[in-house]
């Protein structure tokens, strides 16, 4: 099962051409994916109008989702507190979050985004960068 972050999801929808849609859908193979609470967060927080609101939260309530455990709040935190020991910085407590969750989960997390690959240093995690561009 795959988790999905929400930079594989912001490129998908601002692309009109449906290209991007269409690559996304041919990585899953039909295979299964959820996603996080944190990821439907920022999401839509980045919307630009009502009308887009209302189609993306739509969408995103008819997805299935993974939540966190209440030990995994600490989990995180502590991800991000030894890459900050180790010289190390992820932009976004969240990204910690999502991480944990696809450890606890043992999910294999899809993103483009470079501080996956930075927790992933210093936690074995199951992730895979994919570029939609």
């Amino acid at each position: 099962m795959m988790l999905i972050d929400s930079s594989i999801l912001v490129p998908i929808f601002r692309d009109k051409s449906g290209e991007r849609r269409d690559r996304f859908r041919r990585f899953l193979r039909g295979n299964d994916y959820v996603l996080t609470r944190f990821s439907q967060i920022e999401l839509l927080q980045g919307c630009p109008s009502e009308p887009q609101w209302s189609v993306l939260a739509d969408y995103l309530e008819a997805q299935e989702y993974v939540e966190i455990e209440p030990g995994s709040w600490a989990d995180a935190a502590r991800i991000h507190f030894e890459l900050r020991r180790s010289g190390a910085t992820v932009r976004s407590i969240l990204d910690c979050c999502i991480a944990q969750i696809a450890i606890s989960n043992k999910l294999t997390l899809i993103h483009n985004d470079r501080d996956f690959e930075t927790i992933a240093s210093i936690r074995p995690m199951r992730q895979q960068r994919l570029d939609l561009q």
